[in-house]
């Protein structure tokens, strides 16, 4: 294989500024398809754009792509300023037509990248700009507060959002520096927080990170717009999913912090989808995978789904190529896909093809909490049972924002001190009296959990505004207690997220916490849990229990709430599973 590369080609935007690209062709006579990358975390270095999950580069020009890789605004060569997310409708739909007016492109488009380059592909489809033909986001979103910078339980996702501030304000002032502006001292505190999470996600309050938002303004307005509000809702792609009339390939984890909206957009866009081809063209891959672990062994500390679990068994390259010869080049001989959906089931630890998601024989199964008022930890009576209770029972906790239950492992971007992404033991948590546990009896035969998890809690607290947070745990026979997905919904947002409500102290209301998806067989001999608590920090930020505005609350703001979950044949708290009942696998007998 033999190739050009054309380096800092000047793009120019409606507004005057041009952005440095880079274009890689096939030595070969032309035109070509384009398959088109977006990134803030420099070009010029294609590891950032082609890291194990993301497609090989070179397999794309080898298979007669032309590649082209964009700094975006304001990033590493080209001019501007970096305002996220702003920027990458108008700028993705300018450069899209100004490739189609190149002579070696062949008018076809196709674009790809994972997380941030997710974001620029998503806000450049509703555009519906010519040219484009297909988006293949990876681990990325379509809604960016219900991921990654806030959740759908209203709740700041704080790893996420001062971890990447953190790298951006750094990647912003190298930029300042090398132009001869900025303190060299800057770097010192960004690099501090990173090295130390503790300085990072510690101190009170959220909006005191004045060498972060001196960098990078932006994280100040995150968190001055705790509501899902027009700042958020001009930059959901997901609102305007009507106007994109292309289809997509999307690959997620289920440890991914961008799981959730993953599989909602994917769903959306099915139902909802602008064209025909949009809503018959999505595709779908998760494995067992994290945001930025590198674990492409599909190995943990806390537990390995062996080499089937890795990156090349999920042949991200091979789904890349194929899906883009079907939908930018339109090629009627690439062999069709028989599954619109491939997921890892772990427990079996196998891939499986499926029709669609939600599985299409998914039945949505109540598992109610039950027990004599004393759940607090693995070793209280708290109970999980698909019979309803038959008394009523109040479990009561402490919610100190001073001692919050610490995160281990999940969803998380970077990891917690000490901790880290994926599939993490809880039991140290568990042994805390502020987190209510409620476990089945050991399971005589397989339980298969695959789909969207809610949890219903009847809550009340002493706080006018609070947190329930919630995880589902698969219990091993070994005493492993190895999370699978969680949730928080932050009371105020109860019943929405853009006008907040508080709690009347004291009184009772029902609560639907979204706890995401998970794929996962129960083996026998495992248990079912659900862990209840208020908090999972820094995975989410600290309610401070006041009703006030919570990113300016400071240390001497903070309010200890006594919190109450009731369940009984009047106040039916419950896990809602969904259960896939089919002939058990060979892998499932033989375990």
């Amino acid at each position: 294989m033999t190739f050009r590369v054309d380096v800092d080609v000047a793009v120019p935007m409606r507004d005057g500024v041009s952005l440095a690209t880079n274009v890689w062709r096939p030595e070969k006579p032309g035109p070509f398809p384009v398959l088109l990358v977006r990134t803030p975390y420099g070009k010029d270095d294609a590891g950032t754009y082609g890291n194990p999950k993301l497609p090989d580069v070179f397999a794309f020009v080898g298979a007669g792509y032309a590649v082209v890789a964009q700094d975006v605004r304001g990033t590493s060569r080209s001019p501007g300023v970096f305002v996220p997310n702003v920027h990458e409708g108008r700028d993705g739909a300018d450069t899209l037509a100004w490739l189609v007016e190149q002579p070696w492109c062949d008018g076809a488009v196709g674009m790809w990248g994972g997380s941030y380059m997710g974001f620029t592909q998503w806000l450049a489809a509703v555009r519906d700009v010519p040219g484009l033909r297909a988006i293949a986001p990876v681990m990325s979103s379509a809604d960016l507060y219900g991921a990654p910078w806030y959740s759908p339980g209203g709740a700041l996702s704080q790893d996420a959002v001062l971890t990447w501030g953190t790298l951006s304000a750094l990647r912003t002032l190298r930029r300042e520096l090398d132009e001869g502006r900025g303190d060299p001292a800057d770097v010192r505190a960004l690099l501090s927080g990173l090295e130390h999470p503790r300085l990072l996600h510690d101190p009170l309050p959220l909006t005191g990170r004045d060498v972060m938002t001196r960098h990078l303004p932006w994280v100040g307005e995150v968190l001055a717009h705790p509501e899902r509000d027009a700042f958020w809702q001009e930059v959901a792609a997901i609102d305007r999913c009507a106007a994109i009339t292309v289809p997509a390939l999307q690959i997620g984890g289920w440890y991914d912090v961008f799981i959730g909206e993953t599989m909602r957009s994917y769903t959306t866009m099915r139902r909802h989808g602008g064209s025909d081809a949009a809503r018959d063209g999505q595709r779908l891959v998760v494995g067992p995978w994290s945001h930025a672990d590198g674990t492409d062994l599909g190995t943990y500390p806390d537990r390995s789904f062996g080499l089937a679990g890795s990156i090349k068994a999920a042949d991200v390259t091979g789904e890349h190529l194929r899906f883009f010869d079907r939908s930018v080049r339109g090629r009627t001989d690439t062999p069709g896909d028989t599954h619109r959906v491939r997921i890892f089931v772990m427990g079996v630890d196998e891939w499986r093809d499926e029709a669609d998601w939600p599985l299409p024989d998914t039945r949505y199964t109540d598992f109610f909490l039950a027990g004599g008022g004393r759940a607090n930890t693995a070793t209280g009576d708290g109970v999980l049972t698909r019979d309803a209770a038959v008394t009523e029972a109040t479990d009561t906790f402490l919610y100190d924002p001073r001692r919050p239950v610490p995160t281990l492992g999940g969803t998380v971007l970077a990891g917690a001190p000490g901790a880290h992404p994926g599939p993490a033991d809880q039991a140290a948590v568990e042994a805390r009296d502020d987190v209510l546990c409620f476990t089945t009896a050991v399971l005589d035969r397989p339980v298969e959990v695959t789909g969207h998890v809610t949890l219903v809690l009847h809550v009340s607290s002493s706080a006018a505004d609070t947190d329930f947070t919630g995880k589902l745990v698969d219990v091993h026979p070994d005493g492993r207690a190895i999370l699978l997905c969680e949730g928080v919904q932050r009371v105020r947002y109860r019943d929405s997220l853009t006008e907040p409500a508080l709690l009347e102290p004291g009184t009772v209301c029902e609560l639907t916490v979204d706890l995401c998806v998970t794929s996962n067989v129960f083996l026998a001999g495992h248990r079912i849990r659900l862990e209840v608590s208020s908090s999972n920090f820094p995975r989410y930020d600290r309610n401070t229990n006041t009703g006030g505005p919570i990113a300016a609350g400071t240390e001497d703001d903070l309010v200890v709430a006594v919190n109450r979950v009731h369940h009984g044949p009047s106040r039916p708290s419950r896990l809602v599973l969904p259960l896939i009942e089919r002939p058990r696998t060979e892998t499932e007998v033989r375990t």
